[in-house]
């Protein structure tokens, strides 16, 4: 699903002083690497950590604010209202605006996965996905979490992100002597503005072999916006013959984004 797991905290009551504003989002982040899109009271009170009484009345309130809702069967679900409000994020959905189209006629072309991802901290938020009805499965959603260091899209934000995270990924990997393959990605994306990873399919699925290539999105002075992909099966050599490609898509978002922002 999201492929991060969250954590959370333990115990079953409230922490003490807790601001029901944080109790409410922790509802609401509930949903986010569930297995699946409804949840019932008594699941939505565990995976919030919170006592059922409380899950309850915040449930009722965020239901009455069309935060949530409420199926026939009694489960929750998320509401409209949320979506009216993340379709404001200039980040997230303002960003997918302008790379959709280009997304399209990538996905048309190649017939494979195109994702698009902003970076969140220190891991990637996956903004837009598209994919066709016979492409191999892949392990992401819209709206899931995905590692900055394993994933193309998430080498290409770090290799842009401010010097202290990246200095950060790097120093945790050293540990396990990984570093120099994730020191080659990173140069290949400011070097040559992308990279490819091949490796294991996260879904566990067939092919067991997937590779991926990705461009960092930039303005023209140099901030970044977010990141494109292309994710195949590794046997095709297809996401390979693409890299020029998909630079001249990364590079197209880019411009009409600066051409919407002069400033």
């Amino acid at each position: 699903m999201s492929g991060t797991q969250t954590s959370r905290p333990t115990g079953g009551r409230p922490k003490s002083g807790e601001p029901v504003l944080e109790r409410a989002f922790r509802l609401l982040h509930a949903f986010a690497d569930a297995p699946t899109r409804s949840l019932t009271l008594q699941q939505l009170a565990a995976r919030a950590d919170l006592p059922k009484t409380t899950t309850f009345r915040l449930a009722t309130q965020l239901v009455s604010l069309a935060a949530l809702e409420r199926l026939d069967n009694g489960e929750f679900v998320i509401g409209l209202r949320m979506m009216e409000i993340a379709s404001l994020g200039p980040r997230g959905y303002g960003l997918r605006a302008t790379a959709l189209p280009f997304m399209e006629d990538l996905h048309r072309i190649t017939g494979q996965h195109v994702l698009l991802a902003v970076r969140d901290g220190n891991e990637a938020v996956l903004v837009e996905r598209l994919s066709a009805r016979d492409a191999t499965t892949v392990k992401y959603r819209v709206g899931g979490r995905l590692p900055l260091d394993t994933t193309g899209v998430g080498v290409a934000l770090l290799a842009h992100a401010p010097e202290s995270l990246r200095g950060s990924f790097l120093a945790r990997l050293e540990v396990d002597g990984r570093t120099s393959r994730l020191r080659e990605l990173l140069a290949a994306v400011r070097t040559e503005g992308v990279c490819e990873i091949t490796g294991a399919n996260p879904a566990a699925a067939q092919p067991a072999a997937m590779s991926t290539v990705a461009a960092p999105i930039l303005t023209r002075r140099g901030r970044l916006l977010g990141a494109i992909s292309l994710v195949a099966p590794a046997a095709g050599g297809s996401v390979a013959a693409n890299r020029v490609a998909l630079r001249t898509v990364g590079l197209a978002i880019a411009r009409t984004m600066d051409a919407a922002d002069p400033g």
